[in-house]
């Protein structure tokens, strides 16, 4: 577990500031947390390139574990129209997380025999894309129901019809927060192949 640790602890780290700066946007449509939240696959993706499908469910599990933990003390900080982590985004965020980095790294394992960029290119793209989908429609959508009235209503603001990104056809504003949000993952799965290549690299040398 020990040769694990940086992997935990840089899982831990991206898991925690994600959940603080999701609380401070970014523009119309991102938080900062958009930014942070996608390294998580990354961290994946080297833990799994290195040590092995089994090592990187692990650091996936204490990422799970901790995001969870963040909602839970989210939902007890009372914030002006509710708590700052509503029952509808916590639930989905556990979800999301869980489901596509499982993904991740089911896929990169499938395609790690490949060219070194296939597997953590594909395997991000992939997981980032249902990792949008689950969350954005399980935390937002009006078509979701089954958390109950009071879920849905702290969370109402996102249903708010507005031009898609500020020019497009009128859609809930959720709409336009997720592709914002589905747009920075695919750059940063595209910027995060030059670390990986050297983190790979470094820590590959590190234990030959």
């Amino acid at each position: 577990m020990t040769r694990l640790l940086p992997g935990i602890l840089a899982m831990a780290a991206v898991v925690v500031a994600s959940n603080v700066l999701v609380q401070f946007l970014f523009g119309n449509w991102l938080t900062w947390g958009a930014f942070t939240y996608p390294i998580a696959f990354l961290i994946t993706d080297v833990m799994n390139r290195i040590y092995g499908v089994s090592a990187a469910r692990r650091v996936v599990f204490v990422g799970f574990v901790v995001g969870i933990l963040c909602s839970l003390i989210g939902s007890q900080i009372m914030l002006e129209f509710g708590p700052a982590v509503p029952l509808r985004i916590a639930v989905a965020s556990a979800i999301a997380f869980l489901t596509a980095q499982m993904l991740d790294v089911s896929i990169f394992d499938k395609l790690r025999a490949g060219a070194w960029w296939k597997a953590p290119l594909a395997s991000t793209l992939i997981g980032s894309t249902v990792d949008t989908a689950i969350f954005f429609t399980l935390a937002f959508s009006a078509s979701v129901t089954f958390f109950g009235a009071g879920a849905d209503a702290a969370i109402s603001w996102s249903w708010e019809a507005v031009p898609l990104l500020g020019q497009g056809p009128v859609l809930p504003l959720w709409v336009s927060l997720a592709i914002a949000d589905w747009g920075v993952k695919l750059g940063v799965a595209l910027v995060a192949l030059v670390p990986f290549r050297m983190f790979v690299t470094k820590f590959s040398q590190g234990h030959a």
